[in-house]
């Protein structure tokens, strides 16, 4: 079918919506919500984070070397969007959203004690890509709520309830149920004979 031009957009989605975590100089908590981010290697396992520069995270994790990603389930969703709003500088967003800071023992930031997932990580490369600097974190830690686990330790994702952002229609969206297993699901494509 045909398709019609929308020019450059960030149309790609969906993408998370996660608290990053780190530092001020004082040594104040603070987080903010951030969508441009994503797994992005597996061996080492790391992860990236794109903020603006003019964000209060961005010297934090740019001075520490290390920021925390906390998930959030859908029940956080207007914590969220408002740790996306306030900035850091002018209040305290732990305090004013009733989330509760954790200090990390492995990295030099806080995590949010209310996200059933969270990933510590530590600086390894700094990008520069325009309006935005991607920090890539090496992962040095996973930490789970037991209710997220099943009875082998692996999580069940489910009992993250997940949240999504499509930043073109400014909107939240939680991720529904599995539809299909991967490397298992297109198997009968791969074995039929053209």
């Amino acid at each position: 079918m045909a398709k019609k031009s929308l020019g450059a957009r960030t149309l790609a989605g969906p993408l998370p919506a996660w608290l990053i975590g780190s530092y001020d100089a004082a040594g104040k908590p603070n987080i903010m919500t951030a969508a441009w981010c994503g797994i992005c290697c597996s061996k080492p396992p790391e992860v990236s984070v794109s903020l603006r520069a003019a964000t209060y995270s961005h010297a934090q994790i740019m001075t520490r070397r290390a920021f925390t990603v906390s998930v959030p389930p859908a029940s956080l969703v207007r914590e969220v969007d408002f740790t996306g709003l306030a900035s850091g500088r002018e209040m305290d967003k732990f305090a004013a959203s009733g989330l509760t800071p954790v200090r990390s023992e492995l990295v030099d930031a806080p995590y949010v004690a209310e996200c059933p997932l969270v990933l510590e990580c530590k600086v390894v490369h700094v990008h520069e890509l325009g309006l935005h600097t991607q920090f890539i974190g090496e992962i040095l830690d996973v930490k789970a709520e037991e209710a997220a686990l099943d009875a082998e330790g692996r999580l069940i994702p489910e009992a993250l309830a997940m949240i999504a952002y499509l930043g073109e229609f400014r909107a939240y969206f939680p991720l529904g149920p599995s539809i299909g297993k991967s490397f298992a699901i297109g198997r009968e494509l791969l074995e039929k004979k053209p």
